[in-house]
């Protein structure tokens, strides 16, 4: 089974949980630019469980559209515990879902940081429960090139999603 494959079968399964619980999905993608808005919706019938997604790869549209601190982002970096549970509580807010799914990493070949190399993944998951919203959020150490990094940060998201 190749990987776009598995990417299929998670979420086949996640419409299904999603479809049958009537929670809806919203994303926030950074070093994915939008892929897992793009797997979630080669579903059909995603339309009823995901509202949409904002791929905000900038640090400026991570303070406008998900409320990202600038305090966070100085202290920790785009790359971060803080940063990714921001992006994830901000999209559960600002695009109105049950449960959100953030995603923010260095995929590479460049960008390293001190402590932060090629394949450092932060994911956080929002969900609401009552009038509380709860985040937890992985730290992800990925090897493999560009591609690989994203795809396997697309699938960490994605199991993520079927833990809750």
């Amino acid at each position: 089974m190749n990987s776009d494959d598995e990417i299929v079968k998670i979420v086949v399964r996640l419409s299904q949980y999603l479809a049958t619980s009537g929670r809806t999905l919203v994303t926030a993608e950074s070093c994915t630019g939008g892929w897992l808005g793009k797997a979630l919706t080669d579903i059909p019938g995603s339309s009823s469980w995901y509202l949409g997604g904002v791929v905000a790869y900038s640090n400026g549209l991570k303070q406008q559209l998900l409320n990202v601190s600038e305090d966070s982002l100085a202290t920790h970096g785009a790359v971060s515990d803080a940063v990714v549970s921001e992006m994830a509580t901000g999209a559960l807010r600002s695009l109105k879902g049950d449960i959100a799914v953030a995603i923010s990493g260095i995929a590479g070949p460049g960008g390293e940081q001190p402590g932060k190399p090629v394949g450092t993944v932060w994911i956080a998951w929002a969900w609401r429960h009552g009038q509380s919203i709860h985040v937890n959020a992985r730290l992800k150490l990925f090897t493999g090139d560009r591609e690989e990094i994203r795809r396997l940060s697309v699938v960490a998201a994605l199991n993520g999603l079927m833990e809750l």
